[in-house]
């Protein structure tokens, strides 16, 4: 069965930190490339960072480059996001999504809230 489970969401102010972890299980981890979307309210789900299979590419939205981080951790079947200097207009509920070939998996999501 396959799972991916985001974590480390909550309520943070602005200029604050969170790091997110997305842990992976039911298939193989190291093939995939993961990314991090996120949804705002009464907006479309956008991407905010892609990292390849072996961790030598990463990619972000112009929005988040310079303040997000993404990595992963093959041996341990984990993705995560490290988000600094925290905006409100980063307020949204944050996805991970892992990709290869014909195959694509979800995460439920978990909250980012931005605010004083």
């Amino acid at each position: 069965q396959v799972q991916l489970v985001e974590s480390g969401g909550g309520l943070v102010q602005p200029g604050g930190s969170l790091r997110l972890s997305c842990a992976a299980s039911g298939f193989t981890f190291r093939m995939y490339a993961m990314s991090w979307y996120r949804q705002a309210p009464g907006k479309e789900r956008e991407l905010v960072a892609t990292i390849s299979a072996t961790a030598r590419s990463t990619n972000y939205n112009d929005s988040t480059k310079g303040r997000f981080t993404i990595s992963r951790d093959n041996a341990k079947n984990t993705m995560y996001l490290q988000m600094n200097n925290l905006k409100p207009e980063d307020t949204a509920v944050y996805y991970c999504y892992a990709s290869w070939g014909g195959n694509s998996y979800w995460g439920q999501g978990t909250q980012v809230t931005v605010s004083s």
